[in-house]
């Protein structure tokens, strides 16, 4: 641990100050004037007087008197030492001074010795004078020594303020991570691989004349593991690696950001070849000239145009190799993502249900499991979890075991965990009147059943009307892994999503704020599919998506009034259908959804298997199941042709034999 002499110094100064305030003895005379010492005088108390270089007269009282004014109403002279001087004043004139003496003496009738000293400035008085000075100048000495060399590590202080402050990792590092702790991302792995690759076996690639891109970035929703491989082609490439944030360019100071840029590559060159990862790149890389109006500091800009100017400028920049990682691809500057600088973008994308699967059996090693859990089911329950969320669910599981007091983490932890991640913490405690349980009940029964009834609907997992963060119920779904979602997918998710509302107002004749949620979500699926995805037949299939994030649509609409006012009835007509198909399926389901109701307000929580109770198993789950059986069927005749086939076969090849056999003979 680094000691700051800061520190000391304080302690020095506060101890000085203690002392000097709260001082166990006072030596120090108290000063005052002639009026005072003149009635001590006519009081018999002053026992002598001493001129001190004629200017300072210095005040000896008798024994025992200067205890007598602990109780003074003066304040100052119950601060007076019990022995020495105990009162100082200035004389002005000598001779005034010994007359005044003189007529106290003759009219008290008491005598007070005058002795006159004079005094020099001695070494005691030169170095009680010289310390405060000595003290102020050893801090501003050692503050500017901080300053110059940098007080915070290599590339602080206001000496080295240009100069960049990035982590070195090599081969000698203890904590290395490798592509064995990164789960998942194997397209990824299998592009950056050859940048490895490349730093390891350099001659193969130069042989046939191939160059290794410059530069690939990272591109991936957060969470999903982009430092993290970043990291792995650290612990993997033997050569050093360079690692920095993007914020770390960023400086109050004017050419400080550029300034930094050029003393990162210069280590970068020195230390060829070598890997340079700059993390959250989106930081100095945004496009430039937008919203110019509203910001008045270019420094951002001079740093970006240092940064491309290093990356393929004038001088190449042989054996320097660029990283850099952000989930906000869509506003970097068209220049930093050409050819030449990152030439590659790799996506690390959320993973499939094999790659949350192999990402669970990490994060699973350090922790005390059921034997009989399923890390399948784990990877199943948990569609669209980055690698984080699921490094989370992991630890929340492990939580809420220990809380309970269990030896192992089991099934129902990491369905809690996941409840509490997706919905937030239970409020059980919540104060909820009957009449508000009743139609949450009903709300709920109604996104299930509909959800459960329309084919294209997500199926169910679970419904509760146990209050969860801002929610007063909740229904969990398990989407299918698809790619693409057609027309009919979101007409009936929008349905079920409606089935809430439907159900309140099909059952209790009125509406409640409850679907807030619902018709938020609603209004923006509508909305993309007649303005993004070209759902629309009146609007038609036209999309005003800015997949580039480039076009300027800051405070205008791409299209006219007449157009959006064409979206807005589309829309309207689109939730409108939604709500009717929701309305018919409640309608002629209404003894389930009563049942289903009822069972959630007796045990709060229904699942699966209730549902499917109730409503009988699913459309979809009937075809499939069908579609399996013929497959099943048809696998079962092909195998019973080719054992056919197989015995003909030997038949023949017997009877050939036998008939070589008697050719022979």
């Amino acid at each position: 641990m680094r000691v700051n002499i800061m520190w000391f110094w304080s302690i020095i100064a506060l101890l000085i100050i203690g002392t000097w305030i709260f001082g166990t003895e006072n030596t120090e005379p108290v000063k005052s004037n002639w009026n005072t010492v003149e009635t001590m005088i006519r009081n018999g108390e002053v026992d002598k007087i001493v001129v001190v270089n004629g200017e300072l007269a210095e005040v000896y009282l008798q024994k025992g008197v200067a205890a007598r004014y602990r109780d003074s109403e003066d304040k100052e002279l119950q601060r007076m030492p019990q022995t020495g001087a105990q009162i100082t004043f200035i004389i002005g004139s000598v001779d005034s001074f010994e007359n005044n003496l003189h007529a106290v003496e003759n009219e008290s009738g008491y005598n007070v010795v005058l002795e006159y000293d004079r005094r020099g400035d001695g070494w005691t008085t030169i170095l009680v004078n010289l310390v405060p000075w000595l003290f102020l100048i050893g801090i501003f000495v050692l503050m500017m020594r901080n300053l110059s060399r940098g007080a915070g590590g290599a590339g602080g202080g206001i000496m080295n303020v240009g100069k960049a402050k990035a982590q070195v990792f090599d081969k000698e590092n203890s904590k290395r991570v490798t592509f064995k702790d990164v789960a998942g991302l194997e397209e990824a792995k299998v592009e950056i691989m050859e940048i490895v690759d490349f730093l390891k076996k350099k001659d193969k690639y130069v042989e046939l004349g191939a160059k290794i891109p410059k530069g690939a970035l990272l591109v991936g929703p957060p969470g999903t593991g982009k430092t993290l491989l970043a990291k792995a082609v650290a612990g993997e490439a033997n050569v050093p690696f360079l690692s920095i944030s993007g914020s770390d360019f960023v400086e109050m100071f004017v050419g400080v950001g550029a300034s930094r840029v050029r003393d990162l590559f210069e280590q970068a060159k020195q230390k060829a070849p070598c890997i340079l990862f700059i993390d959250e790149i989106d930081a100095i890389g945004r496009a430039r000239g937008k919203n110019a109006g509203f910001s008045g500091n270019d420094e951002r800009e001079n740093t970006l145009n240092q940064l491309l100017t290093e990356m393929d400028g004038f001088q190449t920049n042989t054996g320097v190799i660029v990283l850099a990682a952000t989930n906000r691809a869509d506003i970097l500057d068209k220049a930093l993502m050409r050819a030449g600088r990152f030439d590659r973008q790799i996506e690390v994308g959320l993973p499939d249900i094999k790659e949350r699967e192999e990402i669970f059996n990490v994060h699973l090693r350090p922790l005390k499991l059921d034997p009989q859990l399923d890390r399948t089911f784990l990877a199943k329950q948990t569609p669209g979890f980055s690698g984080a969320d699921i490094a989370n669910v992991c630890n929340e599981a492990a939580l809420i075991a220990a809380r309970h007091n269990k030896k192992f983490v089991s099934k129902e932890d990491f369905l809690s965990a996941i409840d509490r991640i997706v919905g937030g913490l239970e409020r059980k405690n919540k104060i909820i009147s009957d009449d508000e349980k009743r139609t949450i009940a009903y709300h709920e029964a109604g996104h299930a059943t509909v959800s459960w009834i329309l084919e294209n609907a997500n199926p169910l997992i679970k419904v509760t009307i146990i209050p969860r963060g801002k929610a007063l119920g909740a229904a969990w779904y398990l989407p299918e892994e698809r790619q693409i979602t057609t027309r009919e997918h979101l007409l009936d998710e929008m349905a079920a999503t409606l089935g809430g509302r439907a159900s309140e107002e099909l059952t209790f004749g009125h509406m409640s704020t409850g679907a807030l949620n619902d018709l938020e979500r609603v209004t923006k699926q509508a909305y993309a599919m007649v303005a993004y995805y070209g759902m629309s037949d009146k609007v038609g299939t036209i999309s005003y998506y800015d997949s580039t994030g480039q076009s300027d649509m800051a405070f205008t609409k791409p299209y006219s009034e007449r157009t959006a006012q064409e979206i807005d009835d589309e829309v309207k007509r689109m939730i409108g259908e939604a709500y009717t198909m929701a309305k018919k399926v409640l309608t002629e389901h209404k003894e389930g959804l009563r049942e289903l109701a009822e069972l959630l307000l007796a045990r709060e929580v229904v699942f699966t298997e209730d549902v499917e109770r109730i409503f009988g198993k699913r459309k979809k789950d009937i075809l499939r199941e069908q579609k399996e059986a013929e497959e099943r069927a048809k696998k079962a005749e092909a195998d019973k042709a080719d054992v056919s086939a197989a015995d003909s076969d030997a038949a023949v090849t017997a009877d050939t034999d036998v008939k070589h056999d008697v050719a022979e003979k």
